[in-house]
């Protein structure tokens, strides 16, 4: 008689988490520091990778719910969003589009979401029988927005157009984002399961806990003001350790409210991960959650707070 399979200790997972992690930085630091022509498409390819692989999972979650939606038009305008993103930032339509700025960006965005809303509408017209369009066209407009327009501002820092005058890098910025980001979810998990014990919101993730909250804040917050100090004048534009000190805490509390908002997906889904693509990890949206939700934050401190004229 086999014996009942023992539930995988705590160590263990921590090293399967590590080993995808170390395999998912060497592609990420390759991408962002290599500095040639092939870097800046390897970066906008894992980006659509990630944007494919995520609202899959996402519109699997909303079937898994019961919930209809329109999947490959759902795809579909994400695919094209994060494209049209990606082709303006570079300058490869520089011709035809002129120049890239914030404001032409935003113009791209919203053409993209009126049309798929006017094709979305559309399909639910001959659709029959079909579940009410108020579902049907609501859910499928979210999985785009959760997952490819917040992706979208990842593109966002990586191409951010700083004054020419001051030693930026958004190879360099874009990884600050991600480390940043990363040693909240390494500071929460570590300390959370060394001493936590006051749960945060058990009903929507009970492994969560005010200690591991605490540790997030205190790793990111360390992360980044490392980094500013080694990059903040040659590749940070010019971020001093007082503005570290103040977007660490930002960044671990987003990162906290990103994971809490996939774990309520997560749990009206009926799932434990939003899928299998890493081991130790989940899904890819396992991975992203906290990314997401922090992506317009740091956007927006570039614009309104470091580079504010």
């Amino acid at each position: 008689m086999s014996s009942a399979l023992q539930p995988e200790s705590k160590a263990a997972t921590l090293m399967r988490r590590l080993a995808s992690s170390v395999v998912l930085l060497g592609v990420v630091f390759y991408g962002l520091l290599g500095g040639s022509s092939i870097s800046v498409f390897l970066v906008g390819g894992i980006i659509m990778l990630l944007n494919v692989a995520g609202q899959l999972e996402f519109y699997g979650m909303v079937n898994a719910n019961g919930l209809p939606r329109f999947k490959w038009l759902g795809l579909a305008g994400g695919v094209t969003l994060v494209g049209t993103l990606f082709v303006y930032l570079s300058g490869l339509a520089k011709q035809q589009l002129g120049e890239p700025t914030t404001g032409g960006a935003a113009e791209l965005e919203l053409g993209i979401f009126a049309v798929l809303l006017l094709v979305l509408l559309g399909r639910r017209v001959f659709a029959h029988p079909a579940a009410p369009s108020f579902s049907m066209v609501g859910h499928t407009m979210l999985g785009v927005l959760y997952v490819s327009w917040l992706l979208g501002f990842l593109l966002k820092i990586y191409f951010f157009a700083a004054p020419d005058d001051v030693g930026f890098d958004g190879g360099y910025c874009l990884l600050f984002f991600i480390l940043a980001t990363k040693c909240s979810d390494i500071g929460a998990y570590s300390l959370g399961s060394l001493i936590g014990r006051h749960k945060m919101i058990p009903s929507v993730s009970p492994a969560k806990t005010w200690e591991g909250f605490a540790g997030a804040i205190l790793l990111s917050t360390a992360a980044a003001m490392v980094m500013a100090h080694y990059w903040g004048d040659t590749r940070l534009g010019g971020m001093t350790l007082a503005h570290a000190a103040a977007l660490g805490p930002v960044l671990a509390v987003g990162a906290v409210f990103g994971d809490l908002v996939e774990s309520v997906f997560k749990r009206d889904s009926g799932v434990k991960d939003s899928g299998a693509f890493f081991p130790g990890i989940g899904g890819i949206l396992d991975l992203l959650d906290s990314l997401l939700f922090n992506a317009p934050l740091m956007f927006l401190y570039l614009r309104l707070v470091l580079f504010n004229e």
